[in-house]
C-alpha cells in the first residue's frame, strides 16, 4: 500500500516564525527567519521519508474562509500575519514547490479541507495517509490505516490514538469538538460542556444528531452536573449544530490531477538556486536540497 503525507504547512511556518531570531535577510533586507526554518523542516521531513507522494497545504487566509460567512466569529480571534510574514508565505510555497511537493492553496478553502480531500481522493486510490499536523481536529481524518504525525515531537497515532488521545474514536471527533468548542479556531460549542463530559454523552450516545434527539435522557444519566449539561445543551442546540458545521472538515474540493498530481517530483534546482540567492541561504541548505536531486 503507497503512502501519501499530507503537511500541514502553516504550521511548521508558524513554528518557524516565532522560533528563529530575526537575523536572516533577503536580498532586499526583508525578514526571512521562516522560509528559512519552513525549509529546514522540509529537508528534515525528506531526509527521514522520501515519498513517493506528498503535499504541502497552505491556509491562504484567515478571514476569507466559507466559515466565515457561516460564522464571521470564527478565528476572529487570531491576530492576521504582518505584511513581512505574508512574504514568507509566499516564499515557502515556492520553496516547497522547487523541492518536488505538491503545493495547494485556495482562498475560501483551509489547508485543513485541501489535506480532508486529498485524504478522501487517496483512500480511494488504496492509498494510506500520514496527515503532518499536531491539530487535534484531524483526527476525524484518521482512517483504518492512516496515521497522523507530530513531525516536532516525532509521536505518530492511529485511529486507537485518537481514541487514547480525546476519548472519542475518529468518526466522533466533529460531533466532539460541536461540544467542547475550540479556543484556538474560535468555534463556540456549548459553554460548560469539557472534554470529559463530551467524550461521557458521545460513548452513550454515539453522535451529536442521536444526543439532541434524545436529550430528555441526559439528566438520568450517571454523569457530574447531569441536570445542568442537560440544560446547557438544549438551551444552546442551535451553537451546538453551528459547531458541528464549523468543525467538519471539507472532504470534496476539487484536486485536479488525482493522485497522480501529488507525486513528489525532481527538485528543480534551478529554481531553487534562484530562490536561495534571493533568499541568501548559505551553502547548508544548498547542499541538503541537492543531495535530494541526485538520490533518484
Amino acid at each position: 500500500m503507497q503512502t501519501l503525507y499530507l503537511i500541514d504547512s502553516s504550521l511548521y511556518v508558524f513554528r518557524a516564525w516565532h522560533s528563529l531570531p530575526d537575523e536572516f535577510h533577503d536580498i532586499d533586507g526583508a525578514p526571512v527567519n521562516a522560509v528559512q526554518g519552513y525549509t529546514r523542516f522540509l529537508c528534515d521531513f525528506l531526509e527521514r521519508t522520501r515519498p513517493t507522494h506528498a503535499l504541502a497545504a497552505f491556509d491562504e487566509s484567515l478571514v476569507s474562509s466559507f466559515r466565515n460567512a457561516i460564522y464571521p466569529e470564527y478565528k476572529a480571534n487570531r491576530e492576521l500575519p504582518p505584511p513581512e510574514l505574508k512574504v514568507q508565505f509566499d516564499y515557502c510555497k515556492q520553496v516547497a514547490a522547487a523541492l518536488g511537493f505538491h503545493v495547494a492553496a485556495d482562498a475560501q478553502l483551509e489547508a485543513d479541507d485541501l489535506i480532508g480531500s486529498a485524504v478522501e481522493m487517496a483512500r480511494k486510490a488504496n492509498f494510506r495517509n500520514v496527515i503532518v499536523s499536531a491539530d487535534k481536529d484531524f483526527g476525524q481524518l484518521i482512517g483504518l490505516h492512516d496515521e497522523q504525525w507530530d513531525f516536532s515531537k516525532d509521536q505518530r497515532w492511529d485511529a486507537h490514538g485518537v481514541k487514547q488521545r480525546l476519548g472519542v474514536r475518529p468518526d466522533q471527533v466533529v460531533d466532539y469538538l460541536a461540544l467542547t468548542g475550540d479556543a484556538v479556531d474560535n468555534i463556540p460549542g456549548v459553554s460548560g460542556v469539557g472534554p470529559k463530559t463530551a467524550a461521557t454523552l458521545l460513548a452513550h450516545f454515539g453522535s451529536l444528531d442521536a444526543l439532541l434527539t434524545r436529550i430528555e435522557e441526559v439528566p438520568y444519566l450517571r454523569l457530574r452536573g447531569a441536570g445542568q449539561v442537560y440544560a446547557r445543551i438544549k438551551a444552546h442546540r442551535e451553537q451546538a449544530l453551528l459547531s458541528q458545521r464549523l468543525a467538519a472538515i471539507v472532504l470534496d474540493a476539487p484536486l485536479p490531477g488525482g493522485v497522480d498530481a501529488l507525486r513528489w517530483r525532481m527538485p528543480d534546482m534551478a529554481a531553487l538556486d534562484a530562490l536561495f540567492d534571493r533568499l541568501r541561504f548559505g551553502p547548508l541548505t544548498r547542499s541538503r536540497c541537492k543531495a535530494f536531486a541526485q538520490a533518484r
